[in-house]
């Protein structure tokens, strides 16, 4: 359901349930929270990757079918694990990236858009599909709509249309479109360009990108509590010493 693989200081998450295109249902939902949630504090990047022909179509019909028998309450209990899925995506110190093929409906647009960075293939195809059960893309919102805008999610919400990767990338819910055979060059750039960098300072870096705009007090404050930290100094150090930082991770 959830492939696992800790290669160093990237964790490599692999949604694994092909014969439904990688659909969420409670458990999936569960075992991602609980990876994310769980890394070490060596981990310094996540990657999130689909097996088979989607990344992620969405919900599970069987899983929603049965959510269709619950109250209420019990409704809002399971769509605040998905929401939390999402919010532990965001906070997490590491940088996470969405590498994206095939079908990301639904759920699926919502990992994209929780993600740092999202790489598409050129066949991608993206759909905030909801309306067309007869549902909203709630839980997705908190993190779809500071990606996108509120223009494009009211015309992409409210028609549930399915639309292809540039315009993913046009809007702003993707970052890069290659072909399918630059896909994993182009994931293992960007965690190149992670793992060269300062991982506290990276952690920094996003949590500041999240942040409503800072005073000019508190963005001095900022930076010069990571000018004086040991990772400030060995990063400007190794810099004019004209050596890899001690950080640097080479892959």
């Amino acid at each position: 359901m959830l492939i696992v693989n800790e290669d160093g200081p990237v964790l490599r998450l692999t949604l694994d349930r092909p014969e439904v295109r990688n659909a969420f249902n409670d458990v999936l939902i569960g075992r991602l929270f609980e990876a994310i949630r769980g890394i070490s504090d060596q981990t310094r990047a996540i990657v999130i990757a689909g097996s088979g022909q989607s990344f992620c179509a969405g919900g599970d019909l069987q899983w929603m079918q049965q959510a269709s028998t619950y109250t209420e309450a019990q409704n809002f209990e399971d769509a605040l694990k998905l929401a939390k899925l999402f919010e532990a995506m965001v906070t997490s110190p590491a940088v996470i990236i969405a590498r994206v093929h095939g079908a990301a409906f639904g759920g699926g647009c919502g990992i994209v858009a929780a993600a740092d960075v999202a790489i598409a293939s050129e066949n991608a195809q993206f759909a905030f599909s909801e309306v067309r059960l007869g549902l909203v893309p709630a839980t997705i919102s908190p993190f779809v709509i500071p990606k996108i805008g509120h223009g494009h999610a009211r015309a992409l919400f409210s028609t549930g249309e399915a639309f292809g990767a540039t315009r993913a990338l046009q809007i702003g819910l993707v970052h890069e479109v290659v072909s399918s055979e630059l896909l994993d060059e182009t994931v293992d750039k960007k965690l190149k360009a992670v793992l060269t960098a300062g991982p506290k300072a990276v952690a920094a870096a996003k949590a500041l990108a999240q942040s409503p705009p800072m005073n000019l007090e508190d963005a001095a404050t900022c930076l010069a509590k990571i000018r004086a930290s040991d990772e400030g100094k060995e990063g400007v150090t190794a810099f004019l010493e004209r050596r890899a930082p001690s950080y640097k991770v080479d892959r």
